[in-house]
């Protein structure tokens, strides 16, 4: 491996790996008032942006480490949707 491979590899892991802390909060104190819904959309259509060039250009490390920022991105959406309507603020989710 050389070192734009691994430099590849760590900017994507980090870059993946970016929002779990978010998802581990918002899981742990099941509050979703502070999450803006607007970043999470814009977040998504640009990793499926991203995911579409990696397949386009065959890059495996584009793929996978989007694909798995996507997988939390969704997670923190539905998350932030349930605790939302749980807490009866649904109003507030789509008003955002």
């Amino acid at each position: 491996m050389n070192k734009i491979v691994i430099t590849g590899i760590a900017a994507s892991v980090l870059s993946g790996m970016s929002l779990v802390p978010q998802l581990i909060k918002l899981m742990r104190e099941k509050k979703a008032a502070d999450i803006s819904q607007s970043m999470l959309v814009i977040l998504f259509i640009g990793l499926s942006c991203w995911i579409y060039y990696g397949i386009l250009h065959r890059d495996a490390i584009i793929i996978i480490s989007n694909s798995f920022s996507v997988i939390v991105n969704l997670l923190i959406l539905f998350f932030t949707m349930k605790y939302r309507i749980k807490s009866n603020t649904y109003k507030e989710f789509f008003m955002r």
